[in-house]
């Protein structure tokens, strides 16, 4: 009924602009319903977003922590195997990495990977350069092995503040992995 009404007001006025006016009136009687999102829903959509990223972020991060030391023990391992292929066929152990063939290396964090030759250095030598255990006794008697880990830093006892991070071979290559766990 109300399209026939509305036809008839706009046939019988003359200008558009009245026929929008009285179109305009005659809908006024209908209720109009919205559909909107108020502020508390947004506020606790926002809290779950909050909580769920407060949870997994941490997660995310041990995760990529774990993923970029298994990568650091499995290139120590390379550089471990390589130096002792220079060692077999030179008969001495290389002063350097840069004199073994294919261990340029950077560890995960983007640093090089340390090298210290022990065997055939003097014992004085030796306890100002070499890797020390909670002892102060080094932890290998051929070669140090290592990087400074997440942080970057290093220092000489595996157990310091800085040391702690650091992925290291102990005990002459048995041991490879974070010093914390040595």
């Amino acid at each position: 009924m109300r399209n026939y009404v509305s036809d008839f007001l706009c046939s019988s006025l003359s200008s558009p602009s009245r026929c929008l006016k009285i179109l305009s009136l005659t809908c006024m009687r209908h209720k109009v319903i919205y559909s909107a999102v108020t502020l508390v829903e947004v506020l606790i959509v926002m809290a779950m977003v909050g909580t769920l990223a407060a949870i997994g972020v941490p997660a995310y991060n041990n995760y990529i922590d774990k993923t970029r030391n298994s990568q650091a023990i499995e290139d120590l391992r390379f550089i471990e195997a390589a130096i002792k292929m220079y060692l077999t066929d030179r008969g001495v152990l290389p002063d350097a990495l840069n004199q073994v063939p294919s261990t340029q290396l950077l560890d995960p964090w983007g640093n090089p990977y340390r090298y210290y030759r022990i065997l055939g250095r003097s014992t004085g030598e030796i306890n100002g350069q070499a890797r020390k255990d909670r002892m102060n006794v080094p932890i290998n008697s051929d070669f140090d092995l290592y990087s400074m880990g997440k942080d970057g830093r290093s220092q000489q006892p595996c157990t310091s503040q800085h040391g702690r991070d650091d992925i290291i071979r102990a005990n002459d290559g048995a041991f490879v992995g974070l010093a914390s766990e040595y």
